[in-house]
Parts: C-alpha cells; sequence; structure tokens
C-alpha cells in the first residue's frame, strides 16, 4: 500500500466519492466524445490541473498528486482519467515546464477551468518511434518564424485551443505552442481507433510563430522536450493502473454475483486465482509507477528515464492482461459490445502504444543497463 500524507489521502478520498458518486452512471456511454460534464465539475471542485500553479488556477500541488487523481477517477470512469492524464501530464505539463509567461498566461487558466483544452502533436507519417527523420520545420524569414510540416494521429484536436508541436529548427529538435486559430493551419483527414476516440492528421503550411510560442530549442531542446516526455509515459502508466483497477473491481462484482453449479464462480479455485495473479500484476506495476514519481520529486521533479521506461513497459503489458483477464471471467457477456470490458479492452490496447511503445521503452533500458549497469540500491 501507498502511504500517503494526510492531504494526499483527502484528496484521494474527495476524489473517489466525487466519482462514485457524479461520473459512475454516465461511465462507458462517452463513445469516443469528451466526458465534458465531468471536466466541468472537476474543475469547479478544484481538481483539474491539480498539479499546475495556482497562479493559473491550479491546485499547485505535485503531479504525484496529479497521478493519485488519474487513478482514483479512473477506478469508475476512464474517460474522465484519459482526459486528467491528457490535460495534467502531457501538453499543459510542458507548457508549464518550458513555456513563456506569455504563453503560460494564455493557456494555462483554460485549462484548469475546464474551458479549453491542449493536444500534443509528434508523429507523422514517415516519423513514429523515430522523431529524428521528423520533417515538421521552423526555418526563420525577414525576422519571423516559419512553421511547415504535417502531424499525425493527434487525439482530441476537436476540442483543443492549442497543440504542443514537436519540430525540427535550424539547430536541432525542439517544441512550440501552435493555436488552432492561426492562419495556414488545415485538418486533412480523422481517423477512429479501436477505442473510437479520434486521431487527426493536419498541415502546416507558412505558419507564422511567435517568439514566444517557443518551448524547446536548441543543443538541450531535445533532452528538455523528453523530461516531458517521462512525465507523460508516468502519467500513461498510471492511466494504465486505473484501467486494470476499474476492470478488476468489475470481474470481482461479477465473480461473486454470477452462480454456476450451484456456487457463485467466484469460489471456485481456477477464478481465485485468476484474481490473485491480477492483483499481483497490477501491484507491481503500481510500485513501479509511483516509485518513479517519488524518485523523480527528489531529483527536482524531473523523472529518470530508466524509471519511467520500466514503468510505462510493465503498466502496458500488465493492462492488456489484467483487462483480458477480467473479460475472461465474464465469459460471452463481457464480450459484447457496449459492455464495460469490451470498451476496457479495446482502450487498454492503446497503453502499448502511446507515450512509446513497449518496443522503445525496451530500448531505453538496454541502453542505460549498457551504459550505467543496474542501479545501485543505495
Amino acid at each position: 500500500m501507498l502511504s500517503l500524507s494526510d492531504e494526499q489521502q483527502l484528496v484521494v478520498s474527495a476524489l473517489e466519492q466525487l466519482a462514485e458518486q457524479e461520473f459512475a452512471d454516465d461511465a462507458f456511454t462517452w463513445n469516443g466524445e469528451q466526458p465534458t460534464k465531468n471536466v466541468k465539475l472537476l474543475a469547479k471542485q478544484g481538481f483539474l490541473g491539480i498539479n499546475i500553479a495556482e497562479e493559473y488556477g491550479g491546485g499547485g500541488m505535485s503531479e504525484f498528486e496529479a497521478m493519485l487523481s488519474i487513478e482514483a477517477v479512473g477506478r469508475v470512469c476512464p474517460d474522465t482519467a484519459e482526459y486528467l492524464y491528457n490535460q495534467q501530464m502531457v501538453a499543459p505539463r510542458a507548457i508549464e515546464m518550458f513555456g513563456s509567461e506569455a504563453v503560460k498566461d494564455k493557456y494555462l487558466p483554460g485549462v484548469t477551468a475546464g474551458t479549453d483544452s491542449i493536444a500534443v502533436a509528434i508523429s507523422e507519417p514517415e516519423a513514429g518511434s523515430d522523431v529524428g527523420s521528423m520533417h515538421t520545420n521552423v526555418e526563420e524569414r525577414d525576422g519571423q518564424l516559419i512553421l511547415n510540416g504535417e502531424k499525425i494521429w493527434v487525439s482530441h484536436i476537436e476540442d483543443a485551443t492549442a497543440a504542443v508541436v514537436w519540430v525540427k529548427y535550424d539547430d536541432g529538435l525542439g517544441s512550440l505552442v501552435l493555436d488552432f486559430d492561426w492562419d495556414g493551419i488545415e485538418v486533412a483527414q480523422h481517423y477512429t481507433n479501436m477505442a473510437d476516440h479520434v486521431q487527426t492528421q493536419f498541415y502546416m503550411e507558412d505558419v507564422v510563430v511567435p517568439e514566444e510560442h517557443v518551448l524547446t530549442r536548441g543543443k538541450d531542446g531535445f533532452k528538455n522536450q523528453l523530461k516531458a516526455l517521462n512525465w507523460e509515459r508516468l502519467g500513461s502508466s498510471t492511466l494504465s493502473n486505473a484501467i486494470a483497477r476499474c476492470a478488476i473491481d468489475h470481474a470481482l462484482e461479477y465473480a461473486q454475483q454470477r452462480e454456476q453449479f450451484g456456487q457463485p464462480i467466484g469460489d471456485f479455485q481456477g477464478i481465485e486465482w485468476k484474481l490473485a495473479d491480477m492483483v499481483k500484476e497490477l501491484e507491481g506495476s503500481r510500485a513501479l509507477t509511483y516509485r518513479a514519481a517519488v524518485n523523480a520529486h527528489e531529483r527536482g521533479r524531473i523523472p529518470d528515464r530508466l524509471d519511467a521506461s520500466l514503468a510505462k513497459l510493465t503498466s502496458g503489458e500488465m493492462v492488456e492482461s489484467v483487462v483480458s483477464e477480467a473479460l475472461q471471467i465474464h465469459g460471452a457477456n463481457g464480450y459484447q459490445k457496449e459492455h464495460p470490458l469490451e470498451y476496457l479492452y479495446r482502450l487498454a490496447r492503446g497503453r502499448r502504444l502511446a507515450a512509446g511503445t513497449d518496443e522503445i521503452q525496451k530500448n531505453t533500458i538496454a541502453s542505460v543497463l549498457k551504459k550505467d549497469g543496474l542501479p545501485s540500491l543505495t
């Protein structure tokens, strides 16, 4: 079990109660849409942007509390947890870490108020895991920064005000904040993934970018951007843990209610062992995830890349396994369209792709091991 402070316990308790009372009835009914009603309520209660500074309307807490909030809500409504993950651990996190005061003042208050959201755009048709192959670029012309390129697989762009876009400058990789109201942006097409979430491809042609919208640039730009990406990976790990907890709750309830051969199926050793293995996998993943967050704060809020990759790899494999076994416990019921387990199964599969594939995490882990060996116990 996690050792939480009194304040952290209050946050978790309040969010679990809020989710049970307000989010449970509509959970698994969003069908790819943003859970706007839940987002507004979270903002009203002061739980949106919990790790964003108070001056921008946030809670002024840490990423650790943000991760706790994702898991507390996701146990009831995974779609609302995914929104929290995206708006607390991904693009807005990068804006607060690297953005100018003008950009933070412009975008972060809308995020914490629940009126705006920020997307992240990294992948391109020819550049996914290999970000070094990106063609989206920024060049200086007549004293202006001019952006050209395309991005694909951008989630929830239809609801976003802006996006953190990874680009190439003349001096290396970096990122900027792109406002979707600017001239020169054209949506090419929308795709729908397995979880019914819309992902978009869009083009940028001769878009003028104000200097204050640059987030990272120069020889250290890519290193800095990866610091933000490691928080994204830990947020993804937390979301995986939340989805798995949700699946276990459903499986446990069903196993205790469903009777076959004159007794609840949960009393059969085969089902008991499934439940035990599911909890074992989840708790191992949670331990790695929260250890990485604690270590990050001891390092000045900078996640260690080995910690982040270990947590991300473990959680992605774990959630697919746990949700699959939860569906198995439900039998044919769980295999039907619009059943919570059928949706969780589709949702869980994406966790092995988003925020860095399993293979990229393994590459990172091996790279660290070859360079530094196994971490010391001290």
